[in-house]
C-alpha cells in the first residue's frame, strides 16, 4: 500500500488558517488605531485636559493585564476560536460605547472593559497562531504580528480620513465594530482545531491533532518561561520607548519640527512592519534564537545611533535598525510559549502578559529618569536591555519537531 502522507488539502487548510490569523491579528490592529486616532476627538467632546486624559488612557492596560493571565485556561476550555468571536465582538460593542460616554469617569470604565476583552482577544490569538505554525513546522508567528502593524497603520488612516470629514465619533466607531465583527467571523471559518483535550477527526492528520491533556495540570512558570518572559520584557520595554519618547528626543535633543520628529517615529513604525515580514525567512535561516540575538545587538546599535550619533538623518538610520532588531523578539517569545509541553495557551497568556507589562511600566520609568538626566542619558538605559536580549536569547531556541507522515494505511 502507498503511504498515507500529510496531502494537498491539508497544506491547503494550514494556509488558509494561516490567513486567516493573520488577517484577524490585523483587524486587531484595526480595532486600537481606530480607537487611539480619534482621541483629540474624544479629548475635546469630554473637555478633558491632558492629564485627566492621560489616567483614563492608564485603564485599558489594567483590563488588560487583569484578564490576560485567565485567558490561556479559556483558550484550554473553550478553544482560542471561541474566545476571539466572543471577545472581538466584546471589544467592538464597547468601543461604540467610547463614543458615547458622558464623563470622563465612565470613559475609563468603559476603557477597562474594553481593555479586558482586547487582551484577551489578543491571548487567544496567539494562541491559534502558535498551533498553526506548530503543525506547519514553520516560523509564521512574525507574519502575524507584521499584519497586525499594517492593520493599525489602515485604522490610523481611516481615522485620520474619518476626522478630516468631521465624521461623528458614534458613526465612525460603530462602522468600525461592524467592519472588524464581520470580517473576524469570516476569518474564524478557516481556523482549526486547538481547544486542548479535543478528540482528533477521523483522517485529518495533523490538522486535529492537540496537546496532551493528561499532562496540562504541570506548572507553567518554568524557569525556561520565566526566562522567556524576561526576553519579552525587555524587547516591550525598548519597543514601548520608541513609541512613548521617540519623537520627543527629536524634539528636543535633535531639533527637529513636529513633522520630523513625526516621520522619524514612522521610520520606525515602517521598519518594525517590514521586518516582521521578512521574519520568517530570517528565524528560518539562522534559527529563532538566532534571530533574536543578532537582533538585540542591531537594536543595541540602533539606541547608540540614535542617541549619540551625529544629526537627524543619523537618528532616522539608528531608529530603522533600533526597529529591525527589536520586531522580531515578542513573536518568537510567544512562539517558544506555545512550544510548552502540556499547557501551551497558559504559557503563551503569561508571556503575553509579561509583555503588556512592559509597555505599561517601561516608558513611564523612563520619563521618571529622564526628569533627573535628561532624556538621552535616560534611553541610554535601554543598551542593558538590548544586552538583555542578546544574553537570554538560547530560551526562545525552538524546541518543535517537524510534522510526522502518517503511518501506512
Amino acid at each position: 500500500m502507498t503511504p498515507a502522507r500529510r496531502g494537498p488539502t491539508a497544506d491547503q487548510r494550514l494556509g488558509r488558517a494561516a490567513l486567516a490569523t493573520a488577517l484577524v491579528f490585523a483587524v486587531n490592529g484595526f480595532l486600537l488605531a481606530s480607537w487611539v486616532s480619534r482621541l483629540p476627538a474624544t479629548r475635546d467632546r469630554l473637555g478633558a485636559s491632558a492629564a485627566e486624559l492621560g489616567l483614563a488612557l492608564l485603564t485599558p492596560g489594567f483590563g488588560s493585564l487583569l484578564s490576560m493571565p485567565f485567558s490561556g485556561r479559556w483558550c484550554r476550555r473553550f478553544g482560542s476560536r471561541a474566545v476571539i468571536a466572543t471577545t472581538t465582538v466584546a471589544a467592538s460593542l464597547a468601543l461604540v460605547a467610547l463614543a458615547v460616554v458622558p464623563t470622563l469617569v465612565a470613559l475609563g470604565l468603559t476603557l477597562f472593559v474594553w481593555g479586558s476583552f482586547y487582551g484577551s482577544w489578543d491571548v487567544a490569538m496567539n494562541v491559534h497562531g502558535s498551533a498553526v505554525e506548530q503543525r506547519a513546522g514553520r516560523e509564521w508567528m512574525p507574519r502575524y504580528h507584521a499584519c497586525w502593524s499594517v492593520g493599525g497603520i489602515a485604522g490610523a488612516g481611516f481615522g485620520a480620513l474619518a476626522a478630516h470629514a468631521g465624521s461623528p465619533l458614534a458613526l465612525h466607531f460603530t462602522v468600525v465594530a461592524v467592519l472588524c465583527a464581520a470580517v473576524v467571523a469570516l476569518a474564524l471559518r478557516s481556523f482549526i482545531k486547538d481547544r486542548v483535550g479535543e478528540r482528533r477527526p477521523a483522517g485529518d492528520g495533523v490538522l486535529g491533532a492537540v496537546h496532551n491533556p493528561g499532562s496540562r495540570r504541570g506548572r507553567v512558570l518554568t524557569g525556561r518561561l520565566l526566562l522567556v518572559g524576561a526576553v519579552t520584557l525587555c524587547a516591550t520595554t525598548l519597543e514601548g520607548a520608541a513609541a512613548d519618547w521617540l519623537a520627543l528626543f527629536l524634539t528636543d535633543e535633535r531639533g527637529a519640527t513636529a513633522s520630523l520628529a513625526a516621520a522619524g517615529y514612522a521610520v520606525f513604525a515602517v521598519a518594525m512592519a517590514g521586518g516582521r515580514f521578512a521574519g520568517t525567512a530570517v528565524a528560518e535561516r539562522l534559527g529563532r534564537h538566532g534571530a533574536v540575538r543578532a537582533g538585540g545587538l542591531v537594536s543595541l546599535a540602533g539606541v547608540l545611533l540614535t542617541v549619540l550619533g551625529p544629526g537627524l538623518p543619523t537618528a532616522y538610520l539608528g531608529a530603522a535598525l533600533w526597529a529591525l532588531g527589536v520586531c522580531l523578539v515578542f513573536p518568537a517569545a510567544v512562539s517558544a510559549g506555545g512550544e510548552t509541553p502540556g499547557r501551551p495557551a497558559d504559557a503563551i497568556a503569561a508571556v503575553t502578559t509579561i509583555g503588556y507589562g512592559g509597555f505599561l511600566v517601561g516608558p513611564p520609568l523612563i520619563g521618571l529618569l529622564a526628569d533627573r538626566v535628561g532624556l538621552g542619558r535616560a534611553l541610554l538605559v535601554l543598551l542593558v536591555l538590548a544586552g538583555g536580549i542578546t544574553v537570554l536569547a538560547p530560551a526562545v531556541r525552538s524546541r518543535r519537531t517537524q510534522p510526522a507522515a502518517q503511518p501506512a494505511a
